[in-house]
């Protein structure tokens, strides 16, 4: 299972059947993600820039896709976005991974990667004798 963070806005209308009629929205939200084969870990609303967020673990991209798309297509939201989350323990391999694939920016050299020139990839440029 792969966990996301989900964060959205409710659009005007949402909202304002949500005050006039509240419902609990946690044990929606959980229906929907298990109907799917999901888990939802957590579901708050929140101050800010997101009207709330949610932590839900999915069988894969294609099915959490699949859900993005019915939970926008609803006309209830303004945005909605996942965001696939990567455990701190899972880091160190990450980093060791990316430490051994080269990769060339467009247009040229990149300095200033300490593992480059350990490692042979993007050498120093050297004078010329």
């Amino acid at each position: 299972m792969v966990k996301y963070l989900a964060l959205f806005n409710f659009g005007s209308d949402a909202i304002r059947r949500f005050v006039a009629s509240p419902s609990d929205r946690t044990a929606v939200v959980k229906e929907l993600v298990e109907s799917v084969e999901g888990r939802l870990e957590c579901y708050y609303w929140m101050f800010g820039q997101y009207d709330g967020m949610a932590v839900i673990e999915m069988p894969d991209a294609h099915t959490t896709a699949a859900l993005s798309l019915a939970i926008l297509s609803s006309g209830a939201f303004t945005s909605f976005e996942t965001h696939e989350l990567i455990a701190a323990s899972d880091l160190i391999s990450i980093a060791k991974r990316a430490r051994g694939i080269a990769y060339q920016p467009p247009g040229g050299w990149q300095a200033n990667r300490p593992s480059d020139t350990s490692r042979g990839v993007n050498p120093v440029p050297r004078r010329p004798r």
